[in-house]
């Protein structure tokens, strides 16, 4: 505010504008009731000079005492109004409209300028008088010319009035208008609704809001209105027609449904890791919200898991048809089928968008259909037979790698593309892109596993007479990836054999890796002969090794961690021996074909360390099957584990013709389509060598009784008809029993094993590893060993609780 006369000139005024604040008496009063400001207009309201009165209470302009209940709301409410008599400066009193607002502390709204905040006093001087009819144009005038889109009907829902806005709007004058209803007007569904809000106003009195979304005479586009409804009313309270107020609200309305799209889009695409089913999504999200046709197709490499090469694809341009999805059944306007891989032109949209990597609209021109009719006759020809209009390219592109193109198409919609469009196209085709490209990374890794993981799992159990055997490896679904389960059927000496199912926690390559250097640990320990439980405590060091290098190499991959079960059978005894690292229980079906889970210790997960392992050993019937399997089997997000084994339980209590189509029935039962993890199952039907395939004796410490133990190995081949190995037999039974006496204890024992090779076999009660060494040329003695080496297929050592065993395996092939 500037104030007028605070400086004592008390000089007839100027002529006043009448907009001016003149037309306006304006004071200002502080926080203790002084007045600190008086401007022209108040001078001309109350005849005081700004002299009179600036510096003293404003009470003295009251003609009475001030209103308590008045004063009181004064220091609590922001602003005031109401009506007060004032003393005028020629003495009679004068009612006066008043409306009082707080100024803010800085001192706004005039004054002083001492910043103490205080009021602001305004009210306005009389003016000329006006007549009703003045009144009641300047009125007509202000609807007619509102910016607001108005109309006015009667009761009978008859148009009386339309101002200038919704002439505009409609297209249509009023006198087109007036006396139709709005149905008739707008030749819409929307016209009949819109009446059932105005019948709800005659009736009720109350004011009704609504929504309209229509495509008007004139307008390319569909557009939406808020519609307000009030009623009328005469100055008796009767409702004499309803005022109809309408805004527009397109903008917002396609604002609201871009953000839908992309959230819909956040959501729905990337659902899975598979490449396909991610530009399905893209195409599912955008028909029909943003356009009629959708085709997404991809460089041809991609599908493969390769990185394309960098920069603009080469000319002429090569994709592949991924999704396709239409307003129509069938995608029909589809020239190119999915999975095709098709040539575009240079003056495609879709070769146009990849070569300068930015998205593009394009219309459908005359001229634009001669060239497509002589480059692409085709494609020409369903443009022009669906009405195709309107073309938005949008190259997709994911760290930096261009993957492919994705062609949005109108031809239902009459509007076309326009910028906003490309924008949210150009968004939620950067979302499928990283979702693509992460699918094109998984798959590339996926089959990197696969095929690491097949060449380290058996491709055929290896021969051996213990055990017939049958196994299944089953990798996750695409979406979880491949783990790290594996099974392994080892031979061991004395015609024994090992069987092992393992798991290593994680998936992919890293896990794959791991699993890799867990069985190979486990061939090499089993090759030592330890004892189940002793293996599993030297695995469990192994594990902690590689958890302690992840962490040395700072790896993602984090600890490693697995479970394992280690299973020893030996045919001769029919003992088996069990010890597990935190795996299921295996199973064991009887040959009377009863099933029952081994209840073997449940030793702590690999990679824990400094807890023991424990294990289990029972003799087996000839014919038993044991069953081993990794959780994957037994374990799923919609079944109990309890539920799951009561069902294994059932299956392998079956009868079946092999153990192959046992396995077949466990997984068929058991298992998805898509399993959630790894599975590896390994079934082992046991065998037995009876008396007629084993030979034992005694053999006492004494160097004599060497002649006597070969002749007895001898006798024993001629009655096995193993003449022909007699010889070499002879040799390596001599050597390994005078070292037994040399250099072992009692009891010595020889055993021969008659299976698809002949197994020697000679124990004492001493713990001492014999080992091969070089003999000088005047040594009498240390070359028996190596001759044994060099005479048999393999020979070794195992320790016992009693001593130890060194075995020799001859070949009966006749070579």
């Amino acid at each position: 505010m500037t104030r007028s006369g605070t400086t004592g000139d008390d000089r007839p005024p100027r002529p006043e504008d009448p907009a001016a604040g003149a037309a306006t008496a304006r004071a200002t009063v502080d926080p203790r009731g002084i007045v600190t400001g008086w401007s022209e207009g108040a001078r001309r309201l109350l005849g005081y000079r700004s002299s009179e009165v600036v510096g003293r209470p404003a009470a003295v302009l009251l003609a009475g005492e001030p209103h308590a209940p008045t004063v009181r709301a004064l220091e609590t409410l922001p602003r005031w109004h109401g009506r007060v008599t004032l003393l005028h400066r020629d003495g009679r009193s004068l009612p006066v409209n008043l409306l009082a607002h707080r100024r803010p502390p800085d001192g706004g709204g005039g004054g002083n300028g001492s910043g103490d905040g205080g009021w602001l006093l305004v009210s306005a001087l009389p003016g000329p008088p006006s007549s009703p009819r003045d009144d009641e144009a300047l009125v007509m005038w202000a609807f007619a010319q509102s910016p607001a889109t108005m109309a006015l009907y009667d009761t009978s829902l008859r148009l009386r009035l339309a101002n200038k806005d919704m002439e505009r709007v409609l297209g249509l004058p009023e006198e087109a208008m007036r006396g139709l209803r709005v149905s008739e007007i707008v030749a819409d569904p929307q016209g009949d609704r819109t009446e059932q809000l105005m019948r709800r106003v005659l009736e009720t009195g109350a004011r009704q809001q609504g929504q309209a979304a229509l495509r008007l005479a004139g307008h390319e586009r569909e557009s939406v209105w808020a519609l307000s409804l009030v009623p009328v009313r005469d100055a008796g309270g009767t409702v004499r027609g309803v005022l109809l107020s309408a805004r527009d609200t397109t903008e917002e309305h396609l604002a609201r449904e871009r953000l839908v799209l992309l959230n819909d889009a956040s959501v729905r695409i990337g659902s899975t890791l598979d490449l396909v089913r991610t530009a399905e999504e893209l195409a599912e999200v955008a028909v029909p919200q943003l356009a009629d046709f959708v085709t997404v197709d991809l460089l041809p490499s991609i599908e493969g898991g390769e990185d394309p090469r960098a920069g603009v694809p080469s000319s002429p341009v090569k994709l592949r048809r991924v999704a396709a999805r239409s307003v129509l059944e069938g995608c029909p306007e589809a020239v190119v089928p999915r999975g095709v891989v098709a040539v575009y032109p240079d003056a495609s949209p879709a070769a146009e968008c990849l070569a300068t990597g930015r998205p593009l609209i394009r219309k459908v021109t005359a001229r634009g259909m001669t060239v497509w009719e002589h480059e692409a006759p085709e494609r020409a020809e369903r443009v022009r037979r669906y009405g195709i209009h309107s073309v938005l390219a949008v190259p997709m592109r994911a760290r930096g790698i261009t993957l492919g193109v994705a062609i949005f198409s109108r031809h239902r919609r009459p509007e076309p593309f326009a910028r906003d469009d490309l924008l949210l196209g150009e968004e939620i085709t950067a979302r499928a892109a990283v979702c693509i490209d992460n699918a094109r990374r998984y798959s590339r890794e996926r089959r990197t596993s696969l095929t690491l993981q097949s060449s380290l799992l058996p491709e055929r159990p290896p021969r051996q007479a213990a055990v017939e055997v049958a196994s299944r490896y089953l990798p996750a679904s695409t979406q979880v990836g491949v783990g790290g389960d594996w099974f392994d059927v080892i031979p061991l000496s004395g015609a024994r054999v090992a069987l092992v199912v393992g798991d290593v926690v994680g998936h992919g390559v890293q896990a794959s890796a791991a699993m890799g250097r867990l069985r190979t640990a486990v061939r090499t320990l089993a090759d030592v002969d330890l004892p189940p439980d002793e293996l599993l405590t030297h695995l469990d060091d192994l594990v902690i090794h590689l958890s302690a290098e992840a962490d040395d190499e700072d790896s993602v991959s984090g600890d490693t961690g697995a479970t394992c079960l280690y299973a020893v059978y030996d045919p001769v005894s029919r003992r088996c021996s069990l010890a597990r690292a935190g795996h299921p229980e295996p199973a064991l079906v009887t040959p009377e074909g009863a099933v029952e889970f081994l209840d073997i210790p449940a030793g702590p997960p690999l990679g824990l360390g400094g807890l023991p392992f424990e294990a289990a050993e029972l003799e087996l019937p000839e014919g038993s099957v044991l069953v081993l399997y990794t959780d994957g089997l037994v374990e799923a997000r919609d079944r109990d584990v309890d539920e799951s084994l009561g069902t294994l339980r059932e299956v392998l209590a079956r009868p079946a013709a092999s153990l192959e189509d046992t396995c077949d029935a466990v997984l068929g039962a058991l298992l998805p389509d898509r399993p959630a993890d790894d599975v590896a199952l390994l079934m082992a039907r046991t065998r037995a060598l009876d008396a007629a395939h084993v030979a034992t004796w005694e053999v006492p410490c004494d160097a004599a009784a060497v002649a006597e133990t070969r002749k007895n190995a001898c006798l024993q081949l001629t009655a096995w008809g193993l003449d022909e190995a007699a010889f070499v037999t002879e040799l390596v039974v001599s050597e390994l029993v005078t070292n037994a006496i040399r250099y072992g204890a009692a009891p010595i024992e020889l055993r021969l094993i008659r299976d698809s090779n002949l197994v020697i076999e000679v124990s004492d009660g001493s713990s001492t590893t014999p080992h091969l060494r070089r003999a000088r040329t005047f040594d009498e003695g240390g070359r028996g060993l190596l001759l044994v080496a060099q005479l048999t297929q393999g020979w070794g050592t195992r320790q016992t609780y009693t001593g130890k065993t060194i075995w020799a395996e001859q070949s009966l092939s006749g070579d």
